[in-house]
């Protein structure tokens, strides 16, 4: 049996007259840009995260990054940052100028190990991004009462979260801001690049919707320098069909990752260590063995494809060489980056095709 890491066929089989619907519909109308569609569609994820306001852009980088111009945060700045994300969430600190003070995971839940949080704060710490890595919301009430303490601003990076739960509130409603990507492979995905930006914050809201159509909130009177990052109506459409499903596409998930947890059983596998405060949607289930190259290279022999979701940790990336780190500087990301596979799960994974891959794993 060939099992994909990725297959987006059951989800978009059943959504496919609306989804051609939508497209229709917004090719007749030839508005194309700012439009209904993303004034609706933000009117929905607002909804949805339980948040006063969502302002749509280009991507998920692009949400952080004009969260951090939003609030001012800049050179001369530091933001605090998980040692063991995806390189994006560095990359948005880079981009306004500030200084990237990583923090080591929690081996656990591989999101930022909050007791490691306060010695990295300085005197120019200005924001804290909160990663909920995988799909796993990190503890953000811990981490609202250092910023509480230290006057800093929480901003989530939920680009693999869209829908999850902690402590009864959707991620996007934890902190003072949250970004989203909606790059298709997500569990809200568009057919392309998108990504927005969820707030309470009025004054925010305001701003950061002028600086993602170039610091313009009248056309042609630009009140800040700005950026051109906008979601397109076409994506706007789309995502607003796919909204509406997200709920179901997670619970299908959750069953899926539910017979994982359950059925896999080998001692040379470490299965994800999960509570119960908060609510996973499995963007990436992962696993993490001693042994990586030789399970990866025994699933591809027997058709279950796999990815690494880190293969190299950002402060060893060539990109960052500037900040003089080194191996050995960061060892529990290093760790992770060594141990970490991710196996498939998808939306309309069928009961035999999860049974294949445990009991593949069980017989290694």
């Amino acid at each position: 049996m060939k099992i994909p890491f990725l297959n987006f066929n059951p989800m978009h089989t059943e959504i496919r007259k609306e989804m051609v619907d939508s497209f229709s519909n917004t090719y007749d109308s030839n508005w194309f840009i700012l439009g209904q569609n993303v004034e609706a569609f933000e009117l929905e994820f607002s909804k949805y995260c339980g948040t006063d306001y969502c302002i749509s852009c280009g991507n998920g980088l692009d949400a952080l990054s004009i969260i951090l111009k939003g609030y001012d945060i800049g050179e001369g700045n530091e933001v605090i940052v998980p040692s063991n994300t995806y390189i994006a969430t560095a990359l948005a600190v880079s981009y306004v100028g500030a200084k990237v003070v990583f923090v080591e995971p929690d081996i656990n839940t591989f999101n930022i190990d909050i007791n490691k949080i306060e010695a990295a704060i300085t005197s120019k710490t200005k924001a804290i991004i909160a990663v909920h890595l995988y799909g796993r919301p990190a503890e953000t009430d811990k981490i609202k009462s250092l910023c509480k303490k230290y006057n800093l601003k929480l901003i989530e990076d939920a680009a693999q979260a869209h829908g999850a739960i902690y402590n009864e509130k959707k991620t996007g409603n934890l902190g003072d801001a949250a970004g989203f990507s909606f790059y298709p492979g997500k569990n809200l995905g568009a057919l392309g690049d998108g990504g927005a930006i969820v707030t309470n914050d009025f004054a925010l809201a305001e701003k950061v919707r002028a600086i993602r159509n170039y610091g313009s909130k009248i056309k042609y009177y630009n009140e800040y320098k700005g950026v051109n990052s906008r979601l397109d109506e076409i994506q706007a459409a789309f995502l607003s069909v796919k909204l509406k499903h997200l709920d179901k596409w997670n619970a299908d998930r959750q069953k899926s990752a539910k017979l994982y947890l359950e059925k896999i059983n080998n001692t040379k596998i470490i299965l994800p260590n999960i509570t119960s405060i908060n609510k996973t949607v499995w963007h990436i289930f992962p696993i993490r063995t001693e042994y990586r190259n030789d399970l990866l290279k025994y699933l591809k022999d027997n058709e279950i494809e796999t990815l690494i979701h880190y293969p190299i940790p950002i402060h060893l990336q060539k990109a960052y060489k500037d900040l003089g780190y080194g191996v050995g500087d960061f060892p529990i990301a290093e760790t992770i980056s060594k141990t970490v596979l991710s196996l498939p799960i998808w939306y309309g994974m069928k009961y035999d095709e999860i049974n294949y891959v445990i009991d593949v794993l069980n017989k290694w």
